[in-house]
């Protein structure tokens, strides 16, 4: 079974390839697209809009992040209602069929050789063209994984301006997370509001945590980087504090 056809938009993103930087970048959730032959997976246009379809401002934030660290940018282009790419394959919310309230009928009762095709076509191109950016460099590199999360979820007002997810012991997001909030109006979260885990997160764990790499995952609450002002403020910021964080973890940054 086929699931992209010739009017679809290729699932990887690479700008910047050339990069000098240490950092790798990677937006897991920076596209919105549905492949023609799912339609609209029965959802209202009005919510691929919302965050339940993709993570608003975050693929705006990490292109002016890699422009200024001249880092590479690896974004991934379809809606993670089709599939979520930081997600491992056999998680529950790989392939979701409800996000927060928002059900998606074209993701229920799916035939095993249309979600395998989801995993072929889309997660697997976009994780392979990461770990392949990051066996082919010269240099010792750094991953930083860029997201975004909603100001209200189920109701629940979420007061963050950001936050640094990331395992225990590691250095680079403690130095970055103490960092932010020397600069960052408060609250800024400690693996809030989510927590970087081994069952929940693909990403991180499988690229950089494997491969023993310094790493950090961000989120930035979506209404500060919504516009391309807000965007290119974080994005600046993060160009500025990542070096410094890097350098207090012993780290070339």
């Amino acid at each position: 079974m086929t699931l992209l056809g010739p009017n679809d938009p290729a699932p990887v993103l690479i700008e910047r390839a050339a990069g000098a930087s240490p950092f790798v970048l990677a937006c897991d959730h920076a596209g919105r697209a549905v492949p023609e032959s799912l339609g609209n997976l029965g959802v209202p246009a009005s919510e691929f809009e919302r965050h339940v379809a993709w993570d608003i401002g975050a693929l705006g934030v990490s292109r002016v992040l890699s422009e200024h660290l001249d880092a590479v940018l690896i974004a991934q282009r379809y809606s993670r209602l089709v599939i979520d790419c930081n997600r491992p394959e056999d998680h529950p919310g790989s392939i979701p069929t409800l996000s927060e309230r928002t059900e998606i009928p074209g993701n229920r009762d799916l035939a095993p050789a249309a979600a395998e095709a989801r995993r072929a076509e889309i997660l697997r191109p976009y994780q392979a063209a990461i770990a392949g950016v990051l066996e082919h460099r010269r240099q010792p590199s750094i991953l930083v994984a860029v997201h975004s999360f909603t100001p209200v979820y189920l109701d629940e007002p979420r007061a963050w301006q950001a936050g640094v997810l990331y395992t225990p012991g590691n250095r680079l997001a403690e130095a970055l997370l103490a960092l932010l909030r020397q600069r960052v109006a408060p609250p800024v979260g400690d693996n809030e509001p989510y927590a970087l885990s081994q069952t929940s997160d693909y990403t991180v764990p499988l690229q950089a945590e494997r491969r023993g790499l310094a790493n950090v995952e961000l989120e930035i609450r979506q209404d500060l980087i919504a516009d391309a002002a807000g965007q290119r403020r974080w994005a600046l910021l993060l160009a500025e504090l990542l070096p410094i964080a890097a350098s207090a973890a012993g780290l070339e940054g």
